[in-house]
């Protein structure tokens, strides 16, 4: 049986998201949430890499769009946050305000 559960993601600034399949989202979410609290904080660049890395044998998408998709939508949810003014752009998780 196909897993038809999709999921509808966010966009920090509003725009339209996209639906993905939630079981993607969710490996795509657990990883980047535990690689940004293994590094308190990550450049995106890293990130993708790490997720190139180590997700491209087991991952049946194309990891790169997903990782980007994924984490707008955890920016979106405020979930994780960009660090400001940091070039290439830093993430964190979001801190409780």
């Amino acid at each position: 049986m196909l897993d038809n559960n999709k999921i509808l993601t966010l966009h920090p600034q509003g725009k339209k998201g996209v639906n993905i399949l939630k079981r993607r989202y969710d490996v795509i979410k657990e990883f980047i949430i535990d690689t940004i609290e293994q590094h308190g904080e990550i450049s995106y660049e890293s990130m993708n890499d790490l997720a190139v890395e180590k997700l491209t044998k087991s991952f049946d998408g194309k990891v790169v769009w997903y990782i980007v998709t994924v984490k707008l939508d955890l920016e979106a949810r405020g979930i994780i946050e960009r660090i400001p003014k940091t070039s290439p752009h830093k993430l964190r998780m979001k801190k409780e305000s």
